[in-house]
């Protein structure tokens, strides 16, 4: 398609705009230029309640050679395109929902653009929303609280050796040496009179003694391993939210909710 030049993209803002059967859409607001190429790529349709809302149609197909401009679509087409704020400049979001809703008349296309200069916005209009029509839609903001799953630590087992004195009281028992003396008797005379009446002579005994002996072993005594447990506690959380409140004001200075 051939688009119009800058200074003829001047002189279509305040045109009528038509469908191809001469149906009245409405009047061009504004042209939105395309960032590339610097050529108008959308035009602005003022339509809705005494017309204060304005819907983007593309110039692709228009045709605007006489003195209305016609566009390839119908009215009802233009009321239902997707609500973009008229703010000066289309972001590329923005500008494929508009292509893609307009694609099966006009076949695919993305492309950025930017505002030229048209009307201001008309009194009346949502300016804290997308462009409505002579209904204004009151919206707030809801709180929904949940829950994720963090790392908050991590534990695990360790074995060590710990060195300690242990005491025990162990009965033991030695021999000592221990005089006995008898009298001489009959019984034992013949034991005593034996050998030479005086001589030297040694006598020997062994003594014992029990001596502690200590032996260690080693015996398992338990089993531990780590083991969660879910623990649920109430935790209160605050937050902002917003909401929007509409009142009017009439005649008589009344303000209503």
């Amino acid at each position: 398609m051939t688009y119009p030049t800058s200074d003829l993209a001047q002189q279509l803002i305040g045109r009528t705009v038509t469908d191809q059967q001469g149906g009245k859409i409405g009047k061009v607001g504004q042209l939105y230029l395309n960032d590339t190429t610097g050529e108008p790529e959308w035009l602005t349709v003022s339509t809705g309640l005494f017309g204060t809302r304005e819907s983007f149609v593309p110039l692709r197909g228009a045709d605007y050679g006489g003195g209305d401009v016609v566009v390839p679509v119908t009215k009802d087409i233009v009321k239902d395109a997707p609500n973009v704020d008229n703010d000066g400049h289309l972001e590329p979001s923005e500008e494929e929902t508009l292509y893609r809703y307009y694609a099966d008349y006009l076949g695919g296309g993305q492309r950025t653009s930017q505002v030229t200069a048209g009307t201001d916005r008309g009194a009346g209009q949502d300016v804290s929303g997308p462009n409505t029509d002579d209904a204004m839609t009151r919206s707030e903001e809801r709180l929904h609280v949940g829950t994720e799953q963090i790392q908050t630590g991590r534990a695990r087992l360790r074995k060590y050796v710990v060195t300690e004195n242990v005491t025990q009281t162990v009965p033991i028992s030695h021999e000592e040496v221990r005089l006995e003396r008898e009298p001489i008797t009959d019984a034992n005379r013949d034991q005593a009179l034996d050998g030479p009446p005086i001589s030297e002579e040694e006598h020997e005994v062994t003594l014992r003694a029990e001596r502690p002996v200590i032996e260690k072993e080693t015996v398992p005594v338990e089993r531990v391993r780590l083991d969660k447990e879910q623990v649920t506690e109430n935790r209160e959380v605050t937050e902002d939210v917003r909401r929007e409140e509409i009142d009017t004001d009439d005649a008589t200075g009344t303000n209503r909710r």
